[in-house]
């Protein structure tokens, strides 16, 4: 099987792949404005069918031993890893991502976790059998929830279909993803190779389509018992309204702003270089990003100018010229959503370096026809200004200065987000109040942006709640059920006397 023939369409119901029975849709590449399919996105029927293909697989999915799940998902590792170079080669054609992030990063860390979640599939934990109440024996089991509909996002689509399908499918479950449309076709690959991996026909399905008709429907299907969404924060909102209707466990992992603290006595080559990394890992599209330097002022004006220098150095081209750093934003109008953030921003902040739109790739290639946007650094704005409190989810970085450490951990909890965070210092007590003190699900201390299959991702506050990755993840997906057994074999029992009085 061909992983990259996207011929018989964009959806994936019950092992096969199909058009959908709604409008057609073009994926473009945003690095030239080329197509790259053209395909026919989900209607409703689609949407019912993928649902009823999922809920026909559960009981055999679930009743299969953890030791059955976990070689399916031994050999869909294997699947994946033999098809990195063409994975890499689509993720990078739908997105627009460098060549080298799809390579080094989004396809390995993609195999990694489903190598992860074969051997998580094995350790369904529960508290130990035991006789906690004298006259029963009482334990734990872990069940399947049922069917699951996932809704990814279209910045790591690889990445984010693994993270929704491996936990879900671990667990026994069985799921309907819906990928964005605008960058589905690596999902449509994984759930390919999950059949190739021989894992069965229903339990991985795919509906590409919009997420206001298929997303919505899916969501609140009366047969879809768990929802996990990654998104914005205001698409999560509805999302979680959706789903209360239907009463279903609801995993959010939503926007974040993160905070990027140097206090003073940080190594700052260390500092400046980390930030450069962080903020434009992905092309600053990265819900993990760091958004907010709040840098000490002993420390300010030298790591302003290093961030600047570096910021000026980074090779914008072609996504798969092995030499550029940074590609074009995911479309046309999303770079035009993160310039129009950094315009507004001018009439209150600095742009020191960026701002703009580049005609010109490192290698004097024309970037015109991309979705193109220099590196962006702004100093000079206020905590409470949109640039500093809004997503922009792009290449930009915002730094403000702070003097003391209760006013750098303060300024740095200031946003309603929590999902991730870092701390620069070389002094551990410091280091240990940050990271005590900062609300985030993840904080880094030296560092910004790693992560590895066996820690949990998820934020606080209104980043969501829930965890992705690790066994945490695999957690989400499992019903805990009590079993409790007499063990007296006494007919009438002392608490009877509740209800039968004397008699």
């Amino acid at each position: 099987m061909d992983l990259t023939d996207f011929g018989a369409g964009a959806q994936y119901i019950a092992g096969r792949q199909a058009p959908g029975s709604g409008e057609p849709f073009r994926i473009v590449n945003p690095a030239d404005g080329t197509v790259v399919e053209e395909v026919t996105l989900a209607g409703a029927g689609d949407v019912e069918a993928a649902v009823a293909a999922a809920r026909a697989a559960l009981p055999g999915w679930s009743g299969a031993t953890p030791g059955a799940r976990s070689e399916a998902l031994t050999r869909l590792a294997a699947r994946l890893a033999a098809a990195a170079e063409d994975l890499a080669r689509v993720e990078t054609a739908q997105t627009g991502k460098p060549i080298r992030l799809s390579t080094e990063f989004d396809v390995p860390g993609t195999v990694d976790n489903a190598a992860f979640f074969a051997g998580a599939a094995r350790n369904l934990e529960g508290k130990a059998a035991g006789e906690y109440s004298g006259d029963h024996t009482s334990y734990v089991r872990r069940e399947a929830i049922g069917v699951v509909g996932s809704i990814a996002p279209w910045n790591y689509p690889l990445q984010m279909a693994a993270w929704k399908i491996l936990p879900a499918i671990a667990a026994g479950n069985t799921i309907v993803l819906k990928p964005a449309e605008i960058t589905p076709l690596t999902s449509l690959m994984f759930a390919r190779a999950c059949t190739e991996a021989g894992i069965p026909d229903g339990v991985v399905n795919v509906v590409t389509g919009a997420g206001r008709s298929a997303g919505e429907q899916l969501v609140s299907h009366p047969d879809v018992a768990m929802v996990s969404f990654t998104g914005s924060t205001a698409v999560g909102r509805r999302v979680a309204e959706l789903a209360t209707a239907t009463v279903k466990r609801t995993h959010l992992e939503l926007g974040g702003k993160a905070p990027f603290v140097v206090f003073d006595d940080a190594d700052l080559d260390a500092a400046v270089h980390g930030a450069v990394a962080a903020s434009l890992i992905n092309g600053g599209q990265d819900c993990t990003a760091a958004t907010r330097a709040y840098v000490q002022r002993p420390l300010y004006d030298a790591f302003v100018a290093g961030v600047a220098e570096l910021y000026a150095a980074i090779r914008l081209g072609a996504p798969l010229d092995p030499r550029t750093d940074l590609g074009p934003l995911v479309s046309y109008t999303h770079r035009d959503r993160v310039a129009a953030f950094v315009e507004r921003a001018r009439s209150y902040a600095t742009v020191v370096t960026g701002g703009f739109a580049p005609e010109k790739g490192h290698d004097g290639t024309d970037l015109t026809r991309g979705a193109y946007y220099a590196p962006t650094l702004i100093t000079g704005a206020a905590q409470d200004s949109e640039v500093v409190q809004g997503e922009v989810f792009g290449p930009v970085l915002v730094v403000l200065p702070f003097d003391g450490d209760d006013e750098g951990l303060r300024l740095a909890n200031d946003t309603p987000y929590g999902l991730a965070a870092s701390a620069w210092t070389t002094n551990v007590h410091r280091s240990l109040r940050a990271t005590r003190e900062i609300a985030a699900g993840c904080v880094w201390v030296n560092d910004h942006i790693p992560i590895i299959s066996e820690m949990p991702h998820g934020g606080y506050k209104a980043s969501g709640y829930g965890k992705d990755m690790s066994q945490y993840s695999l957690d989400e997906y499992t019903q805990v059920k009590h079993v409790m057994f007499d063990t007296t074999a006494v007919a009438r029992k002392d608490w009877h006397r509740t209800v039968f009085g004397d008699r």
